[in-house]
């Protein structure tokens, strides 16, 4: 009888031991329970930030109407400081902002172009045409670079030299060196 009882509690051992193995002790707001491990608790719309959602749809209105915002906005998404990191939105912001003449953009759109933005490849013309345009407004860091660009538009193993030198480097700054024009406070977006 000892031995029928032994067999018993390790046969009830065995298949709660199986059962735990099939199913994970889950707490959240419902309290805790044992769930199937294959359940999901994530759910994407309680995660969204309403309030952060705000501000972008704000910044993104007055940078439909301000160069210096739609830098901001590019800014943002490359870095993605408060929306997801985009670098396609990023480059079409900053080119936004640079077509309408903003300068910081525009030196920023021909780093981008010299070095490579992330997924896409250099393009040492493209970034020729916009430091020519940031030197020629005076932006000193732009004519320093513009002979890079035009030595790498010519040179394209130079250029892969330049650029693999460059890279991390400029990256780096690019996500801590160049500040925004706009901040939002208590009643919206303000230009500083």
């Amino acid at each position: 009888m000892k031995h029928l009882i032994i067999c018993l509690l390790l046969a009830t051992g065995a298949a709660q031991a199986q059962t735990a193995e099939k199913t994970i002790r889950i707490c959240d707001a419902s309290g805790c329970s044992d769930r199937p491990r294959s359940s999901s608790t994530f759910d994407p719309a309680a995660s969204s930030d309403p309030e952060g959602d705000k501000r972008i749809a704000a910044l993104t209105a007055v940078a439909e109407k301000d160069p210096r915002a739609a830098h901001d906005l590019g800014l943002r998404y490359f870095r993605g400081d408060g929306v997801p990191q985009n670098t396609f939105q990023a480059l079409q912001w900053m080119r936004s902002a640079g077509e309408r003449g903003d300068l910081r953009a525009q030196n920023a759109l021909g780093r981008f172009y010299l070095s490579g933005l992330q997924e896409m490849g250099a393009d040492p013309a493209e970034a020729e045409r916009w430091l020519t345009m940031a030197a020629g407004r005076g932006d000193k860091e732009a004519a320093k670079l513009l002979p890079e660009a035009t030595a790498a538009k010519n040179d394209e193993q130079a250029a892969y030299r330049w650029r693999e030198a460059h890279r991390k480097t400029w990256y780096g700054y690019w996500y801590a060196g160049y500040p925004y024009y706009w901040v939002w406070g208590p009643t919206g977006w303000y230009y500083r």
